[in-house]
């Protein structure tokens, strides 16, 4: 036997049950007319004698005269009244939707279709004489068809704090739907159905059931949302912030200020992510060294907010205890980023990893933008060994040694050429400063000019030295430049470039015969003498400058010497060669102590300094084992 009222005498047969609220005393069935066509209704029974009392008759009475009044699409009609032993009911037009407390999936977009449909229905409530407030919008009094028509049901049968009828339409625990003047029963406004319509799309942004809505209301009466629907616009936020705000004054005045405001906002507008660079460069100078880079993450969609968590990338070089929490040697400034456009320092620790090393790591960025992870490749270079070996210019070292070997031998020769050798072997010692102001510009003019015109200034010196007088000093200079450009300046000799710094020299030997011719000072001996000087000082001077350009100075810089270093070298061959030759042929003693002297340096520059480098090198390769591999 069923437990449905009977409804037959008034021409209806239940079909089923569709809901219930025991407290207040009332049952909704589903419906059908006897008559033929037969129509689906719904009939609303108020049980008085199970809660609601007959003294609450007058007040039903005039709700319903308000539904009577109603006439809008999202509003079942009223279709009339029952009155049984039971209690009375109402009978409405039947809409084959579903409450919105019954679990569905609606996208962003779907829901501001809801919200537009329910405040549609709200400003036709608003825009009635007198105004028509629901105060009880919530999602089971909202039904939602398959084509996402919206529907408002259960008007006006709870009076909020004022009795059991008023508590009658608010199931137990749902307080998070109520306005709070609606609460604390102070004067309702147009506003007050702006809160719960608000708190409903709430409920279903963050799929919050309505008994558990009063969780998301703070101390101080907010509901606070925002941390559940990171994916929503900036300006969405705020106007569903705005429709559920609890002072009354800071909501929206009205249903079509609501729908207008609504309107042209999008709900879902995806972050995006742009980059200041598209990858970090991380290169150590020193061993030990903790660099810093700065990556700015900009987001350049309008009213979104971009929020994301960096991480770093698994590395099979990575020790196997390490994580993306507690790893060794790459670290952030903050791991979180919130905002617009943030700023993000990336420390790289190579105190971790191995020297003289080149790889690379990734960091990820994981945010609400589309797509939601981005890679930033760090680039790491690790700072070469302070002790590591270093190359000589051996070519130009060998080089010099011979020409110092020549140099000593001319202090031997007597007569008239005597005065010629000794300035060969001065001006040698001095040349070897050509390296160091040329050194690095083989393939610019610079380069071959200073080659040019060192050549010029020590022959020109030696020139003097030898003939005493102005025509040998330019006769010596001059082709001594000219024989500097020569061996120096040898990949010029084709430019134009090279055709001018070339015939500089050429002009100063025209001006030095002239000179001679003029005065007649420029004898045979000493013009011979001032140009041999010339020629074999500016030949080294840019030969030696062609050879270290041509193979040392090309290597990197940790692989070179310091220039200063170098100097002593080249000088400290100068003496060696130089004493060693005269020695051969004059022993002596100044001689001997010179020669040993210069021979005990060379020892211990070229020597004892890189097998030191090579214990340190040593020792620092057992430390290594320690460290982690690029």
């Amino acid at each position: 036997m069923s437990d449905f009222p009977d409804f037959s005498p008034q021409g209806y047969r239940v079909i089923r049950e569709l809901g219930r609220n025991a407290a207040g005393g009332r049952v909704v069935y589903l419906c059908e007319t006897s008559d033929e066509p037969t129509k689906q209704v719904v009939i609303k029974q108020f049980q008085f004698a199970r809660g609601s009392g007959w003294s609450q008759f007058k007040e039903i009475e005039r709700e319903m005269q308000v539904l009577k009044d109603l006439e809008h699409p999202g509003i079942p009609r009223y279709l009339g009244s029952i009155q049984t032993d039971d209690g009375y009911s109402i009978v409405q037009e039947f809409k084959d939707a579903q409450a919105l407390s019954i679990p569905r999936s609606f996208d962003p977009d779907q829901i501001k279709q809801i919200a537009v449909a329910g405040l549609e229905i709200l400003v036709y409530l608003q825009e009635r004489l007198p105004v028509v407030i629901h105060r009880d919008i919530k999602p089971e009094n909202v039904l939602v068809d398959a084509d996402l028509n919206v529907y408002l049901i259960d008007f006006g049968f709870a009076r909020i704090g004022g009795g059991e009828v008023a508590m009658s339409s608010v199931a137990a625990g749902t307080f998070g739907f109520m306005a709070p003047e609606q609460m604390y029963n102070k004067g309702l406004t147009a506003a007050t159905d702006l809160y719960g319509l608000g708190a409903m799309l709430i409920a279903l942004l963050t799929q919050t059931k309505s008994t558990r809505m009063d969780a998301l209301i703070d101390e101080d009466g907010k509901i606070t949302f925002q941390h559940l629907t990171p994916k929503l616009s900036i300006r969405f936020m705020e106007w569903l912030e705005t429709m559920v705000a609890p002072r009354l004054s800071d909501r929206y005045p009205d249903a079509q200020a609501a729908l207008t405001a609504l309107k042209p906002i999008y709900v879902v507008r995806y972050p995006s992510v742009a980059f200041s660079q598209p990858s970090l460069q991380f290169a150590a100078t020193r061993l030990g060294e903790k660099i810093t880079q700065t990556l700015v993450v900009t987001n350049t969609t309008a009213d979104t907010l971009l929020e994301g968590t960096w991480s770093i990338e698994p590395h099979p070089h990575d020790p196997p205890n390490a994580t993306d929490r507690n790893h060794k040697w790459i670290s952030f400034s903050s791991r979180e980023v919130k905002g617009n456009e943030v700023q993000c320092d990336i420390t790289v620790d190579t105190s971790k990893l191995i020297a003289q090393a080149r790889g690379t790591r990734s960091i990820i960025l994981r945010s609400n933008a589309v797509p939601e992870t981005h890679s930033i490749p760090l680039e790491v270079t690790t700072a070469l060994l302070p002790f590591q070996a270093k190359q000589l210019p051996s070519e130009a070292m060998i080089l010099f040694f011979i020409f110092a070997i020549f140099c000593g031998s001319s202090l031997k020769v007597s007569g008239a050429w005597e005065r010629a050798g000794n300035a060969i072997a001065v001006g040698f010692v001095m040349s070897g400063i050509t390296m160091f102001l040329a050194s690095g510009s083989q393939y610019h003019s610079s380069g071959t000019k200073i080659r040019t015109w060192t050549g010029a200034a020590f022959g020109g010196l030696s020139g003097f030295l030898v003939t005493g007088n102005l025509a040998g000093a330019i006769a010596g200079g001059s082709f001594g430049g000219f024989a500097g450009f020569i061996a120096g300046g040898i990949n010029m000799a084709g430019s134009m470039e090279g055709v001018k710094i070339g015939l500089q020299p050429i002009f100063g030997a025209i001006v030095a015969s002239v000179i001679s011719f003029i005065t007649g000072e420029l004898a045979t001996a000493g013009a011979g003498a001032g140009i041999i000087v010339g020629a074999v000082l500016g030949l080294q001077a840019g030969i030696l400058g062609y050879l270290y350009d041509l193979d040392y100075a090309p290597l990197p810089e940790a692989r070179k010497y310091r220039r200063g270093f170098i100097f002593i070298v080249l000088e400290l061959i100068a003496l060696l060669g130089i004493n060693l030759s005269v020695w051969i042929g004059r022993p002596n003693l100044y001689v001997t102590i010179v020669s040993l002297v210069s021979a005990a340096g060379l020892a211990y520059l070229l020597f004892y300094l890189p097998s030191q480098r090579f214990k340190q090198i040593a020792a620092y390769r057992q430390r290594e084992k320690h460290l982690i591999k690029l």
